[in-house]
């Protein structure tokens, strides 16, 4: 006679560019709490780093992401005026030849990506096929990155239609989920304020061991400043094309996410006080991967209550 069966813990990593960082403490506060999810899928940010957790890679993919700065992300933007503004090749291409592009079905565990169909306007769930292409077709956030093209489709960012994706997890036989949502307390927050000559800021709080990454990025945007008219003081400050884009993107995830949240609940919902974090602040991921643990470990008493980790 055999015992009860053990429950399969599924891992949901949300949206949220470079928010997504924080994914690795939530991975970290996990495995140090004892805890081993069975399964992970994501969409977006979120996908990258549980294709990185999925492959066996995390220890490198967190050693490179916290290496990163405003001059390396730079160098991965290849500038493209049709479909999105970067082309996204440069991004896969190094997720390809760093880490790794074995198959999502030859994984070390199971794995999964959302991305959004942009003729239907469907939900589509990459479960086959390159690691690396899924994580493409994933994180093709509409303006910024072209879209992905898949099977005969354009796929763009999964954010669109499912920034948290919960019922993915449930469909790959989850019945415990522990979601992760980067988007809980941001709504609007990081549209910059006027800096001293009114133009958006880059964040002040740049690593204090990246004087150069601070300085560059504050004299590439004060460059770009140079070019604009003298601004109004009177008037509120026009955000950038990119802001409004990432603002309005914000907008529909944080409904998507509260909407399909009612409907299909995870038993464990971490949220990461990221609201300080822009969302192209990639270089910061000391910052987010703290908080994604502190977030993380304020969850263990109630991860404890169900039978997870060690009591």
């Amino acid at each position: 006679m055999t015992g009860p069966r053990k429950p399969v813990i599924g891992l949901v990593l949300g949206s949220g560019s470079a928010r997504g960082w924080a994914h690795i403490g939530v991975i970290r506060a996990l495995q140090q709490a004892g805890i081993q999810p069975d399964l992970v899928c994501g969409a977006s940010i979120g996908a990258v780093v549980g294709a990185a957790y999925a492959l066996g890679e995390l220890d490198r993919f967190e050693q490179w992401a916290r290496g990163l700065t405003g001059r390396t992300m730079f160098s991965f933007m290849d500038f493209k005026l049709a479909g999105g503004m970067l082309k996204g090749e440069r991004v896969i291409e190094f997720f390809r030849n760093r880490f790794s592009d074995r198959p999502i079905e030859a994984l070390d565990m199971p794995f999964a990506a959302v991305a959004t169909g942009l003729h239907s306007g469907s939900e589509v769930w990459l479960r086959t096929g390159s690691t690396a292409d899924a994580v493409r077709a994933s994180m093709a956030l509409p303006g910024l990155f072209t879209p992905a093209q898949r099977e005969g489709r354009l796929l763009v960012d999964g954010g669109l239609v499912n920034p948290v994706p919960v019922s993915l997890a449930r469909a790959m036989g989850a019945d415990i989920v522990i979601a992760v949502d980067l988007n809980a307390d941001i709504l609007g927050r990081h549209l910059r304020g006027p800096g001293a000559n009114g133009a958006a800021r880059l964040p002040a709080e740049a690593p204090e061991n990246d004087e150069e990454t601070a300085g560059w990025l504050s004299r590439l945007q004060d460059g770009f400043a140079s070019l604009l008219p003298a601004p109004d003081p009177t008037r509120v400050r026009m955000p950038s094309l990119v802001e409004v884009v990432l603002a309005s993107v914000n907008i529909m995830q944080v409904r998507i996410t509260r909407s399909r949240m009612a409907g299909d609940p995870p038993e464990v919902m971490i949220a990461p006080q990221l609201a300080h974090l822009g969302l192209m602040d990639f270089y910061r991921a000391e910052e987010a991967i703290a908080e994604g643990q502190r977030a993380a470990e304020k969850t263990l008493p109630f991860l404890q209550q169900l039978g997870l980790g060690a009591a």
